[in-house]
């Protein structure tokens, strides 16, 4: 059967750089830092005392307050960011065919913040069974898209894909697959976390996986930096409308990319390291450009997993090199993980916005806080180290690694 092409009509983005897609990428290109000193709870007796927080949104603005209590904060971002990008594709729900209208979202862990909470009001108790009614609604991964789907009434696929921090990258390829292949028009994807909570700070910490440089947490993530010391736990949502090219076509809608392949694999190696040579990272990126039908001399740009761990950043950077060849050394690569935080299973929504934007934009969006090189790294490769570069970018790859060892790329390209 010939393949549908599936296009990028709408983005919306809840970000620690801001609370718009414009907020979010301007951030980005201005080199701009989301971390500092956590503000929800205090952290003083924890290692790390920093995180890149949502600042200053109010789920009072989109939603009635008491239906705002019935929701976690993931869902409150989730919904946030739909309601932007719905509105950037000029999608009126009530005029779209609302059985071929789907939803599939992101989320590595959901509703943390719920989850602990009602186990700390019930361990303060004196043992009485005291729950409220919505805790386990407000704190399932797959509720983010059943909250969409019954606010705008879209009645086609609807689940929620968990692969940790590949989650939204998972969601995104299956809505392409879905579209492709006919059985809908349109998908409201992304992903979801509000993973900042003593528990999501304290666990992080107990694996030593965060950046305890709590003297100066702008500069905290630098990925592929000498002296980088784990990541910046983030939070936020990125929304991403896809549709079929056709129907977009006939309802005029605007263009921002064309999304042309995905790729899938697992490490198969270690619950939270990736495997040394980058084995997983090296299969999911061949599969991606074999999906894409595209050459590594075709892409421009990778939004790289680039966490800011020592290990993590050294196995892809060597999948890079083993897949593109001298390829690698003509394109650009940027982890925008050094001024967001690492959102976990939000990560891959908001990365391939940035991806998309840079192809739109024709600029590449900077790794902030280099500082001294690491001679683990190649020299000839163009980390764009501090500063956004223009250039013409044909094709952007991003990646998303997750605990567990799932790994999912995808493929935007400009529209043509």
């Amino acid at each position: 059967m010939e393949l549908r092409r599936v296009v990028v009509t709408g983005l919306g983005a809840i970000t620690p750089l801001g609370n718009s897609l414009k907020e979010y990428w301007e951030g980005l290109i201005g080199g701009k830092s989301g971390a500092a000193p956590i503000q929800r709870f205090d952290a003083s007796k924890f290692k790390t005392r920093f995180a890149c927080e949502v600042k200053n949104f109010d789920p009072g603005t989109l939603l009635d307050r008491k239906e705002a209590r019935k929701m976690d904060p993931f869902v409150h971002f989730a919904i946030g960011s739909t309601d932007e990008a719905l509105k950037d594709a000029g999608i009126e729900p009530a005029k779209v065919n609302p059985d071929r209208t789907g939803v599939i979202w992101g989320a590595g862990i959901g509703g943390l913040r719920t989850f602990q909470e009602e186990v700390s009001n019930f361990a303060k108790g004196d043992g009485t069974p005291r729950f409220n009614p919505f805790f386990i609604p407000k704190m399932i991964a797959d509720i983010a898209p059943g909250h969409i789907s019954i606010r705008y009434g879209f009645r086609g696929p609807n689940f929620s894909t968990v692969s940790a921090c590949a989650s939204s990258t998972h969601a995104l390829i299956d809505s392409f697959n879905y579209i492709r292949l006919g059985k809908a028009d349109i998908f409201v994807s992304g992903g979801s976390e509000a993973a900042i909570t003593e528990a999501g700070i304290g666990g992080f910490n107990a694996m030593h996986a965060l950046s305890e440089r709590n003297d100066s947490p702008e500069t905290a993530s630098r990925p592929f930096d000498l002296d980088r010391d784990g990541f910046v736990l983030g939070e936020g949502a990125g929304c991403i409308i896809l549709e079929d090219l056709e129907h977009a076509k006939k309802r005029g809608a605007k263009i921002y990319a064309e999304i042309v392949g995905g790729g899938l694999s697992a490490d198969a190696y270690h619950i939270t390291a990736p495997h040394p040579e980058g084995l997983g990272a090296l299969n999911v990126m061949r599969m991606a450009l074999e999906d894409a039908q595209m050459k590594p001399e075709d892409i421009d740009y990778i939004n790289v997993h680039g966490t800011s761990t020592p290990l993590g950043d050294i196995s892809e950077t060597k999948a890079i090199i083993s897949v593109f060849g001298d390829s690698a050394f003509k394109l650009n690569i940027s982890s925008t993980k050094s001024m967001t935080g690492h959102l976990l299973g939000a990560a891959g929504a908001i990365e391939s916005i940035a991806s998309i934007m840079a192809i739109r934009e024709g600029i590449i969006p900077p790794t902030i806080n280099h500082f001294t090189d690491d001679p683990q790294f190649d020299s000839r490769l163009n980390f764009t180290f501090n500063k956004a570069q223009k250039r013409t970018v044909r094709a952007a790859l991003s990646n998303t690694f997750g605990f567990g060892g799932h790994n999912a790329s995808v493929i935007f390209k400009k529209y043509e």
